[in-house]
C-alpha cells in the first residue's frame, strides 16, 4: 500500500470523525453552553482521563512500540508472543491505573482547578467518576491500533473514533430530548440521572472505539491470548527507551496542569459577568478541538503513514531514503497546514459562532482560537520531527526540547496571569503556547540535523515561501467573501445565527481553498500535481 493511499484512508476516517466531532461539540454547547460553570466542570472531568493517560503511557505507544513491533515481525511466530505479552502488560497496567484514578477523582479535580466554588467542584467530581474509566479504553485503543498500524492496516485506527462520536451524539440527543437545550446551564440543576447520561455516554463512546478494533485484528489474522510469561520476550529495550518518553510526557502534563489551573481561575471572575464573554476551560477546550482538526486530518494521517517506512529506513541505516521521506512529509504538512492556519484565523468569528451559539461567547472563543492557531504550523512540523527521533530510538532528545518548550510556555503563562486581565487571559495563555511551539520546532530541527543532516535546504525554503504566499492571498479572498456577505457585526448574516455562521464559513472557506489551489496549480506545485495525478489514477481504476 502506497503512502498516498494509506494517508487518504486515514484522512478520510479522520475527516468523518472530525465532522461528527464538530456536531458533537455543537450539540454539547446547545445542551450546556460554552462559557458556563457546567461546561467548565464537564470539560475538566472529561479531560482527566486524557491527562492521566498521557502522563502514564500516552506517547510511549507510538514513540517506542511501533519500531519494536516492526522488528518483532522477523521472529518465527511473526511477533505474536511479543504482541501478546505487550498487550497483556498494558491491559493489566491500565486496569490498575483506571481503578486508582477513579478512586482519586476528587483529588484530581481539585488538582486541575483553582478558585472553584464547592457546588461546581462537586459537579465536576461527579462527572469525573463517570469519565475516568475512559482511561482503560484509551490505552486499549492505542495499543490495538498501533499493532494494526505496524502491520500496515491503517484504516481501522482512524475510523474507530467515528463510532465513538456516533455513540456520544446519540447520548447527547437523549440528554437534550429529556432535559431540553440550555436548560441545564446552572450547577444546582444537576442530578444523578442527567450526570450519568451526559458523562456515561461519553465513556461508552470511548469504550466502543477501543473494542471494535478486536474485529479488525481478527480480519488480518491476529488473535490475542493473555501471556504473562514475559521473560525472554525482549521487552527490555522498549522499557528502557520508554524511560525518557515517560519523563517527557510527565513534563508535558505538568505544563497542561498549570495551563488548566490558570485557565480555570477565570471562573471566579465570571460571578459578576453576565454576557458570557469571559473564556475559561470549556472555551480553551473547544478552541483546541478546532485547532486539532487540520492537524488530525492532515498531519497525523501523513506522519502515521510515513512512520513505519521511516522506522524501517532507520533500522537499515538508510539515511538518504529517511531524509527523502521526511522532506516529502514536511512538504505535505506545509501544503495543508498553511492554508488551514490562514483560513481559521481570518474566519475565526463565523467559525466560533457555529460553536458558541451567541455573539459574546463567540468573541471569546474567536480570540483564543486565533492565538492558538498561530502555533499550528510549528506544532505540526515538530510532530513529524519528533517521530523521526522515535524511529531512531532516541527518546532523550524529545525530552530535552519538550522540556524547554514547557519552560517557555509556563513562563509566558505565568507572566500573562500577572499582567493580563481575566477577559483576555485565556487568549494570552494560548499565545504563549503558540510561541513555545515555535521554540520547540526550532530546537527539534537543530538536534535532528546533527543526526541525519540538514533537511531545510534552499529548495524546501522556496517551497515554504510558495505555499505561504498562496495561503496569504487565499486568506485575503476569504476576508473579501465575508465582507460581501455582510461582515462580522453582531447583527450581520455571519453572526446573527448558527446557520448564517455555517454558510459564511463554508462559502468563504471554499473560495479561499479554490484560490489557493488555482495559485499553486499556476506555480506548478509538486504536491498538488502529484495528488491530482493519483486521484485521476484511482478514478480510472
Amino acid at each position: 500500500m502506497t503512502v498516498f493511499r494509506s494517508s487518504m484512508i486515514m484522512a478520510s476516517g479522520t475527516v468523518v470523525s472530525r465532522i461528527l466531532g464538530l456536531v458533537r461539540t455543537v450539540m454539547l454547547a446547545y445542551a450546556i453552553g460554552v462559557t458556563t460553570n457546567v461546561a467548565d466542570a464537564f470539560g475538566v472531568a472529561n479531560q482527566l482521563p486524557n491527562n492521566v493517560y498521557a502522563i502514564v503511557v500516552g506517547g510511549l505507544l507510538n514513540a517506542v512500540l511501533v519500531p519494536q513491533i516492526v522488528r518483532a515481525r522477523v521472529r518465527k511466530d511473526g511477533g505474536k508472543q511479543y504482541i501478546d505479552g505487550l498487550l497483556t502488560v498494558i491491559i493489566s497496567v491500565f486496569a490498575v491505573l483506571t481503578i486508582l484514578a477513579t478512586a482519586a477523582a476528587p483529588l484530581l479535580v481539585r488538582l486541575y482547578t483553582t478558585g472553584w466554588d464547592q457546588q461546581t467542584l462537586a459537579l465536576a467530581t461527579a462527572f469525573a467518576y463517570w469519565c475516568l474509566p475512559q482511561l482503560f479504553f484509551y490505552g486499549l485503543y492505542s495499543i490495538l491500533g498501533e499493532v494494526l498500524n505496524a502491520r500496515s492496516s491503517f484504516g481501522p485506527y482512524m475510523w474507530a473514533p467515528v463510532l465513538n462520536n456516533v455513540v456520544a451524539i446519540a447520548g447527547l440527543g437523549v440528554f437534550i430530548g429529556l432535559f431540553g437545550p440550555s436548560s441545564m446551564g446552572s450547577v444546582d440543576q444537576w442530578g444523578s440521572g442527567s450526570i450519568s447520561i451526559l458523562a456515561g455516554t461519553a465513556t461508552a463512546g470511548v469504550a466502543s472505539q477501543a473494542l471494535i478494533l478486536f474485529f479488525f485484528w481478527k480480519r488480518i489474522g491476529l488473535r490475542f491470548t493473555f501471556n504473562f510469561k514475559l521473560r525472554g520476550l525482549g521487552l527490555r529495550p522498549a522499557l528502557k527507551a520508554a524511560g525518557w518518553t515517560l519523563a517527557m510526557l510527565t513534563i508535558t502534563q505538568l505544563g497542561g496542569l498549570i495551563q488548566t489551573n490558570l485557565t480555570s481561575s477565570t471562573l471566579a471572575a465570571r460571578a459578576g459577568e453576565t454576557n458570557g464573554s469571559l473564556a475559561s476551560v470549556a472555551v480553551s477546550g473547544t478552541a483546541w478541538l478546532i485547532f486539532m482538526i487540520p492537524h488530525s486530518v492532515g498531519t497525523v494521517s501523513i506522519v502515521t503513514a510515513y512512520f513505519t517506512r521511516i522506522s524501517k529506513h532507520a533500522h537499515d541505516h538508510d539515511w538518504d531514503k529517511l531524509r527523502t521521506d521526511v522532506i516529502q512529509a514536511i512538504r505535505s504538512i506545509l501544503f495543508l497546514s498553511l492554508i488551514a492556519s490562514a483560513l481559521i484565523i481570518v474566519l475565526c468569528m463565523p467559525i466560533a459562532r457555529v460553536f458558541a451559539l451567541q455573539y459574546q461567547p463567540s468573541v471569546a472563543l474567536a480570540t483564543v482560537l486565533v492565538a492558538m492557531t498561530i502555533g499550528l504550523v510549528p506544532f505540526s512540523i515538530n510532530f513529524m520531527l519528533q517521530r523521526v527521533f522515535y524511529a531512531l530510538e532516541d527518546t532523550k532528545s524529545p525530552f530535552v526540547f519538550t522540556t524547554i518548550q514547557i519552560l517557555v510556555f509556563v513562563s509566558g503563562a505565568f507572566l500573562a496571569s500577572k499582567f493580563i486581565s481575566a477577559i483576555y487571559l485565556v487568549a494570552a495563555i494560548s499565545l504563549a503556547m503558540s510561541l513555545s511551539f515555535v521554540v520547540q520546532a526550532a530546537l527539534s530541527y537543530r538536534l535532528l540535523s546533527k543526526k541525519i543532516g540538514h533537511i531545510f535546504n534552499a529548495k524546501l525554503t522556496r517551497y515554504w515561501l510558495q505555499v505561504f504566499g498562496a495561503a496569504i492571498v487565499a486568506g485575503i479572498i476569504a476576508i473579501i467573501t465575508v465582507w460581501v456577505l455582510g461582515g462580522v457585526g453582531e447583527q450581520s448574516f455571519a453572526l446573527s445565527s448558527t446557520a448564517g455562521a455555517l454558510v459564511t464559513s463554508l462559502a468563504a472557506g471554499t473560495t479561499g481553498v479554490l484560490t489557493y489551489l488555482v495559485i499553486l496549480n499556476a506555480l506548478g506545485n509538486h504536491e498538488l500535481t502529484s495528488v491530482w495525478k493519483k486521484f485521476k489514477g484511482i478514478a480510472r481504476r
